[in-house]
């Protein structure tokens, strides 16, 4: 296998400069040799999620989208507003690699029996750098996939599935009894709702369509709502006030969802309460783990004095859970891989494709139910 191993290989790039302007490219970049608990994988599947695509167009208007260069070497470029750039300040004038996770085939491999077990097999990875034909990780830091399973069904095995299982176990380590997801008929929140009802936890799940709304019902989800209706706050509120959820994980960040939910948590909390003037003491959170939407978060009066928003991250919930948490998650991913965690791909994309103007346009668009795919090896 090491003889076929090039020396160099392409590798998908993002650059902003202090022009305030992003660059997308890509770029021949050496192929590492794995030192002795390291592995080389041929990268043949790594999904466009939404936290990739933070770091691939940053704060960039993509209507000022423009493609140059060639053929085979395309460039995209676009403007960054004045705002965007303060926010793009710590990444200035340095050309990053992307991709937070996939999977391929161990091609080479360190010195160590670790290492060299999983030499010629098919794993998946997280650590990002994955938009490219080659990436070296760590054995820790790579899982071997079932027998009979692909890369492409092993490309998305970290973030929607371990993100979609910490949130019922963030739930129980702080003490809720139920959850409250937005942007609920995503790959991760259909996750979510396969694990909620296996698990037995009451789950409300929060839609923007009609449509969203059949894909959960058909999945078994009971409580779904539709922040488009006229009717919301109050469908919401009665399904808060029958599960008790006070604990909600929202993808869209921005705008005013955040504080419809810490305030229909309230008015659930109260109900039939000995009236307070600082409100329910129930303490009531909402974590924000996406940014669908780059506005403000705003959240009103009304929400009484027991409550918090703030960020989560899956890195952050490894981290606390400890080795012995992770091997546990990790083992139910792999163990309900094509059941549970199945991911859905709208399109498969080359390293070129995904520079092409219209695609990157679609695939930035982080419509509900589409998610794509990028083969380094096509």
């Amino acid at each position: 296998m090491a003889n076929s191993i090039p020396d160099t290989a392409l590798q998908l790039r993002t650059l902003v400069k202090s022009s305030g302007e992003l660059e997308l490219s890509l770029a021949d970049v050496p192929v590492p040799t794995p030192g002795e608990n390291d592995v080389l994988i041929q990268v043949e599947a790594t999904p466009i999620n939404p936290s990739d695509l933070g770091l691939l167009v940053g704060a960039a208007d993509l209507s000022t989208l423009k493609a140059s260069g060639t053929q085979d070497r395309p460039v995209l470029t676009a403007s960054i507003p004045e705002v965007g750039m303060r926010a793009m300040g710590a990444r200035l004038n340095q050309s990053l690699p992307v991709g937070n996770e996939g999977a391929g085939t161990v091609v080479a491999a360190g010195s160590s029996e670790a290492a060299q077990a999983l030499l010629g097999k098919t794993v998946t990875g997280l650590g990002g750098e994955f938009y490219g034909q080659y990436r070296l990780l760590n054995v820790a830091q790579v899982m071997e996939l079932p027998d009979r399973t692909s890369a492409r069904d092993g490309a998305s095995c970290f973030v929607n599935p371990l993100t979609a299982l910490s949130f019922p176990e963030t739930m129980r380590m702080e003490g809720h009894k139920a959850l409250v997801h937005t942007a609920a008929a995503s790959n991760l929140g259909q996750m979510l709702n396969k694990i909620c009802i296996s698990d037995g936890v009451d789950l409300v799940n929060i839609v923007r369509k009609p449509e969203q709304e059949k894909i959960l019902r058909d999945l078994g989800a009971k409580h779904v709502v539709n922040s488009s209706s006229d009717s919301f706050m109050k469908d919401l509120i009665s399904a808060l006030a029958e599960t008790k959820a006070t604990l909600g994980f929202d993808a869209i960040g921005g705008g005013p969802l955040a504080g419809q939910i810490l305030t229909a948590m309230e008015t659930a909390a109260n109900m039939g309460a000995e009236y307070s003037r600082y409100g329910s003491a129930d303490p009531k959170q909402v974590y924000i783990y996406g940014r669908l939407d780059l506005s403000p978060t705003t959240i009103p009066p009304g929400v009484g004095m027991a409550w918090g928003t703030g960020g989560y991250l899956l890195t952050y919930f490894l981290q606390k859970i400890g080795a012995d948490g992770r091997a546990r998650l990790r083992k139910r991913v792999m163990d309900e891989l094509k059941t549970t965690f199945a991911s859905h791909y709208t399109d498969e994309i080359s390293l070129k494709d995904a520079l092409n103007p219209e695609t990157l346009q679609s695939y930035n668009a982080k419509r509900t139910g589409e998610k794509f795919l990028i083969n380094p090896t096509l």
